[in-house]
């Protein structure tokens, strides 16, 4: 007997079977999977009140004892005083962690709460960046006010599933009972390129509980794509559900579905197959060389898209230069490492059509391609995504869906598929590897003369988004800076590992840390400040976008905050200490928490004196007749130093900024449907097919229409992620939640305002309106990072002492949600610039499966970063908002690598910077 919640469950555990599963089984959905190692703490419980793993803990060991789970915690009906705390913080994101999180910090005594980065070292948050996370434990929650009718839009409104999330109600892709399901399991291939010769499945059939193979010759014989765009030419199809040749260790070879998992497991054991062995190349550079194998049929090498282009004259511009620099830049793969990972499960309804619920940020362009490759009409297949526990870019992929509707077609029974951890690492995607060279060149007066931009892109063995993450990562990271002369070669090769997908940034980042890097060399090079060299050099409101090669023409400045970016910049590098505010900011409001602050840390290297912004004030105004907003807040700024304090005695101390643009929406179109009721007990549906992963998009299209409505967001009902119940939407994905779908929310809300006003006082209920967007004209946001760092001359460490980040957002919709996502990316971006890294061996074998192995961001690891917004208004964004998602990850790689350089002299150009790549820096020009 197990006491689960203060009730006796009389069911023995399994042989072998962890408490984590038992639980589940059992009903407590609260408790998640993570990692299957210990690693994340997603799986907390308590055991006679101690907080343990469960997914380590043997579920034997708690016969006999009290197990509480996030659904126990509290007296039935009511919060915990943690759950309180973290609903009042909005301590989460997508809240795949927050179950657990809770339950460690429920348990926390008060010396354990005086060291939070000791005590939280076993619980991993993706998403938030630990600030909210912080403010939740301390019992510290920003000033939040119910807004009034029509006023919702600026407020601190909480996420509408808080509740939920705080309480383990919330239910993600596996959460519910699925009657009768079967397991299934993939063999994946232990080689970077063969060909299957045969496999026998005659042993695996034997295993009992197993009730089907599939192979090669059961799967659908046409090429598809897992990228998923509205656009299908952005990507190349050259994919197979399951296919006879492999092209990388851990591509799928036969799948197994069987009663348990440890039948599905057992049976991939027993397949046998037989491999020719083909020539393999793992290196981008030698996939390019005359006589490397070619990955595909049909082509005659391994390039999957290039781009050759130029503007002006740029051999002319490099001879008009007083400065040039050259540099050669080299960024890593990255896991998402979405703490739920990809999974589906699939059934037939009681019609026979396909039932499918995934864990996935586009679920209207997944049953699109799962229609297409069974031969289905497209309303014979249903897609529903639950909550979603993070993702980033890494589930606009159909990686999972395919298979497992394959398996409910054959068995005409309910199958699921839920990766581990390692699959995520083996089977799913990464982001691309880029090597980067720049050359750029100035005159002394600090005009840009030249840039020449050669970029080699590794997609990996498939090329999904490979084409598109090139063209948008070169694009943006130029047509930032007025140069009249410019040129681009890029392309992107397919090699034998694993394949690489979309990554919040979506290249972006990539180019963006060897541009601002070059930029920042030039700036020394000629002596000028470096934020003043890029207000001579940065694109102006009016000015047109260019770079090199073609472009969509709807992309434009619709408003234009860099400037105010910039004057963050400066002042941040002009003082110790963070000030509160600049002229262009309308407010600030003080942080409840301290963050990353030194006190009169003396820059190694003063910047030259300020001089004026060539650029001042803002433009564009708000779209659809906005109305003004007052009081947006400008800074969250720390209010006591942090435990960072100031350097340690012979440390090197440095400042480094950079900034970036990016584009709301992928060119050729992202399409959003939105349908607002006004139902007959006085609640408004809004019916929107927008995923919710942590995004917060459910959040601010409950605000945008509460206010066109003139009510309260409490008497909004959101109705999402279902093909069945709402209309179409391209998906979760490139910053488009707001911008997009609020756009098209927005529109619906104002068409049933309108058709409630025209009925009078004598309407009749349900009324219901629609709106629509296109995703085009396309606006830019902007957004700049500045790091003081210090540097251990003797072991390369490196302690960041304050981190200030300024976004130009727009119209800020929702201000506690906005800087979650500003310092939640900027965390992301850290774990990339000094940590992450997948490693893939000289044999294509990925030895990177853990998070034991791969280093995410814990609390110790993440500073508080001061967040400044400019104060623009949007000419197309709804209600003047632009997007926030994504932007905050691009600039913070060259920002600390200009930190760097400033405090030590040494260019870091091979992410991510360890200690002892620094080091060896250091020890190579002190040679």
């Amino acid at each position: 007997m197990i006491e689960i919640n203060g009730t006796s469950h009389e069911r023995a555990p399994r042989p072998g079977q962890c408490l984590r599963t038992y639980l589940r089984e059992e009903g407590c959905f609260g408790v998640k999977k993570g990692c299957d190692s210990g690693d994340c703490g997603a799986c907390t419980v308590h055991v006679d009140g101690k907080p343990v793993h469960s997914c380590v803990y043997p579920a034997f060991r708690a016969q006999g004892r009290r197990v509480t789970t996030i659904e126990g915690l509290a007296e039935p009906g009511g919060l915990h005083p943690v759950q309180q705390c973290f609903l009042d913080a909005q301590g989460f994101q997508c809240g795949f962690c927050t179950a657990g999180m809770i339950m460690t910090t429920a348990a926390l005594g008060a010396e354990q709460r005086a060291d939070l980065p000791r005590a939280l070292k076993g619980n991993l948050c993706r998403c938030t960046g630990y600030r909210a996370i912080t403010d939740a434990v301390e019992g510290r929650p920003p000033a939040a006010v119910a807004p009034a009718p029509g006023a919702a839009v600026g407020s601190n409104l909480g996420a509408p599933a808080g509740p939920q999330v705080v309480t383990g109600a919330a239910r993600y892709t596996f959460d519910l009972d699925v009657p009768g399901v079967l397991h299934l399991k993939v063999l994946r291939s232990p080689h970077p390129h063969a060909r299957i010769v045969a496999i026998d499945t005659s042993d695996a059939l034997a295993v009992p509980g197993v009730e089907l193979v599939l192979t090669h010759k059961d799967a659908p014989d046409r090429l598809f794509s897992t990228a998923q765009h509205e656009c299908e030419a952005e990507d190349p199809y050259d994919t197979r559900v399951l296919d006879d040749v492999v092209r990388f260790v851990g591509q799928r070879v036969a799948a197994v579905v069987a009663t348990s998992e440890a039948a599905a497991e057992e049976g991939c054991r027993r397949l046998h197959v037989e491999y020719e062995v083909l020539p393999f190349v793992v290196d981008p550079a030698r996939a390019l060389a005359a006589g490397a194998p070619v990955l595909h049929p049909g082509k005659t090498s391994n390039v999957v898209a290039e781009l050759r282009a130029s503007l002006g004259d740029v051999a002319a511009g490099f001879a008009q230069a007083d400065v040039v620099h050259e540099e050669t830049f080299r960024t890593a793969r990255v896991q998402h490492a979405s703490l739920e990972t990809h999974g589906a499960v699939g059934w037939l309804d009681d019609d026979g059509r396909l039932v499918i619920r995934s864990s996935t940020q586009t679920p209207f362009l997944t049953r699109r391609a799962v229609a297409r490759l069974y031969d289905l009409p497209p309303d014979r297949v249903r897609v529903v995504a639950g909550r979603v526990g993070g993702g980033f870019g890494g589930k606009q992929e159909m990686l999972v869906e395919d298979l497992v509707a394959l398996a409910v077609l054959r068995t005409g029974r309910p199958v699921r598929w839920e990766f581990t951890r390692a699959e995520q690492f083996l089977g799913a995607t990464t982001r691309h590897p880029f090597v980067i060279t720049l050359k750029a060149g100035a005159r002394r007066d600090g005009t840009l003369t030249a840039m020449q931009l050669d970029v080699l892109v590794d997609t990996g063995a498939y090329g999904n988004h490979g084409p598109s993450v090139m063209h948008h990562g070169c694009h943006e990271s130029l047509a930032v800076y007025r140069c009249a002369n410019m040129r681009t070669d890029a392309v992107t090769v397919y090699t034998n590992t694993v394949p690489a997908g979309a990554f919040r940034g979506y290249g972006l980042g990539q180019v963006t840390f060897a541009v601002e890097s070059v930029l920042d060399e030039l700036a020394r090079g000629i002596g000028m400040d470096p934020v003043t060299f890029r207000e001579l050099n940065v694109v102006r409101p009016g000015e047109d976008l260019t770079a090199p090669g073609s472009h969509a023409d709807d992309l434009g400045i619709a408003s234009y905050g860099l400037d105010q970016c910039l004057a963050h910049m400066r002042e941040a590098a002009s003082s110790a200490v963070p000030s509160a505010g600049s002229s262009a900011s309308p407010a600030v409001v003080p942080s409840a928490v301290s963050s990353a602050s030194p006190s009169a840390v003396p820059s190694a290297s003063p910047s030259a004196s300020p001089s004026a912004s060539p650029s001042a004030g803002s433009s564009g105004s708000p779209s659809d007749a906005s109305v003004p907003r007052d009081a947006v807040p400008s800074v969250w700024r720390p209010d006591a130093p942090s435990s960072a304090g100031e350097a340690p005695a012979g440390w090197l101390v440095g400042d480094g900024m950079a900034i970036a643009m990016i584009a709301a929406g992928p060119p050729g179109g992202h399409f959003a449907d939105a349908t607002v009721t006004l139902r007959p007990d006085g609640y408004y549906e809004v019916a929107v097919g927008t995923a919710e992963f942590g995004n917060g998009s459910t959040t601010v299209h409950a605000q945008i229409a509460a206010d066109e409505l003139g009510t309260t967001p409490d008497r909004i009902v959101i109705r999402q992620s279902d093909t069945d119940v709402v209309r179409h939407d391209t998906g979760a994905f490139a910053s488009t939640g707001v911008v997009v779908a609020g756009q098209a929310v927005l529109r619906a809300a104002r068409a049933l305002r309108a058709r409630i006003e025209a009925a009078g006082p004598a309407v009749t209920t349900p009324l219901t309106a629609h709106g629509h967007s296109d995703g085009t004209p396309r606006s830019v946001a902007f957004n700049a990072q500045w790091f003081r760092v210090a540097v251990d001359p003797d072991t390369g460490e490196l302690r960041i002492l304050r981190s200030v980040h300024s976004a130009d957002a727009g119209t800020v919709m929702n201000p506690l949600q906005l800087r979650g996502q500003i310092e939640g990316g900027v965390a992301q971006a850290l774990g990339a610039t000094l940590a992450e890294h997948v490693d893939i061996a000289a044999t294509g074998e990925i030895t990177t499966t853990g998070f034991r192995q791969y280093h995410l961001p814990t609390f110790a690891d993440v500073p508080h970063t001061e967040v400044h917004l400019a104060a623009t208004s949007d000419a197309i964004g709804p209600l003047g908002a632009k997007s926030m998602s994504e932007s905050p990850f691009n600039p913070v790689a060259p920002a600390l690598a200009n930190a760097i350089r400033d405090a030590t002299g040494v260019r870091m150009t091979v992410l991510p910077f360890t200690a002892d790549r620094i080091w060896q820096a250091l020890q190579a020009i002190s040679a």
